[in-house]
């Protein structure tokens, strides 16, 4: 089969590998319909998720078929529709048992740690793929939801849940909901799935224009969702005295914490990796469509044009791509 292969930073190529087989009873072989790329994927392309090795098939979201299930697999059968979800769960351990298969313990990849997919073992951005723990981490999908709502539940919407978080904070009863980045096409989208403002940061005065729609006050959940030191320290400045920071943002190198100024202000700081227990509920909301999934793709390729869909995706800012969708 085909797949998208890592080979050091910044190398990459559409290979010719072996197909996957079942190594264990729970395991699931998935045929991809339609694949994604995710802003993890450029930052391990970029070198900063030093685990992951050469070699390694990227991707680690997908929505797929079942070809073939292990002797232990309860849930789904061949010919099923599935979501596969960017966690691996072997729903035994502490963790998994305790709402958190991000950090499951099984040692499938290395124990202690969920995303193995496209990471520690090898992904979804290919004809193919493997699936460790099939009962807890393949969705069956229903039939009037298409591929393209359900892919983004993969990975981004219970992310953004746990720009997705535009789209899922009013759920929260947000009565506010401020989008602030430099690319105005982005901006744009944020208005329409659900930002009430929308500020471009390389203007001179954008932090002034954020605190004056809070009477003075901050924010009162700033979300870091770019990963990089700038962005974080952005949302410190802009919190308000008992506010919370949520990093979701993939970091690839230090940030430096004002401790000296955050700690008499009661800050929450919360980070961490998904745990997409909020799959099914989500899936929910899209089958009723009650959430606008459907505005977040905005390119389209085949599988094999899987090259072009990351030049697409790493040039944001040329081409205006949030999503881009890649189809068997």
């Amino acid at each position: 089969m085909k797949a998208l292969v890592y080979h050091g930073p910044n190398i990459k190529s559409w290979d010719e590998v072996p197909d996957p087989v079942l190594r264990e009873a729970g395991d699931a072989i998935v045929r991809i319909d339609t694949t994604t790329i995710c802003g993890t994927d450029l930052h391990i392309l970029k070198g900063d998720v030093p685990a992951v090795a050469e070699g390694r098939t990227l991707g680690h979201e997908g929505v797929g078929t079942v070809v073939q299930v292990g002797s232990a697999v309860r849930n789904h059968a061949v010919g099923d529709r599935v979501i596969i979800s960017c966690i691996s769960s072997c729903g035994a351990c502490s963790y998994c048992r305790s709402g958190n298969p991000s950090h499951c313990l099984a040692d499938e990849g290395a124990a202690g740690i969920g995303w193995i997919l496209g990471h520690l073992i090898d992904g979804t951005q290919a004809e193919m793929v493997r699936i460790p723990f099939a009962d807890n981490s393949l969705y069956r999908l229903p039939e009037h939801v298409p591929d393209e709502a359900a892919l983004l539940l993969s990975d981004i919407f219970p992310t953004g849940f746990e720009m997705a978080v535009i789209a899922t904070a009013g759920l929260y009863g947000a009565a506010q909901i401020v989008a602030i980045d430099l690319d105005e096409n982005r901006l744009d989208l944020a208005k329409q799935v659900g930002a009430t403002h929308c500020i471009n940061s390389g203007t001179a005065d954008w932090k002034e224009q954020v605190i004056a729609l809070t009477d003075g006050h901050g924010v009162d959940v700033a979300v870091e969702a770019v990963g990089v030191p700038a962005t974080f320290t952005m949302c410190t400045d802009l919190v308000r005295p008992g506010g919370h920071v949520a990093n979701v943002g993939v970091h690839g190198t230090p940030v430096q914490l004002e401790l000296q100024s955050l700690w008499i202000q009661n800050i929450t700081i919360s980070m961490g990796l998904v745990n997409t227990d909020t799959l099914p509920m989500l899936l929910k909301l899209v089958a009723q469509h009650k959430l606008p999934v459907e505005k977040f793709v905005t390119h389209r390729f085949a599988l094999d044009e899987v090259i072009k869909a990351y030049e697409a995706f790493g040039n944001a800012a040329e081409t205006h791509a949030l999503k881009v969708v890649m189809t068997r």
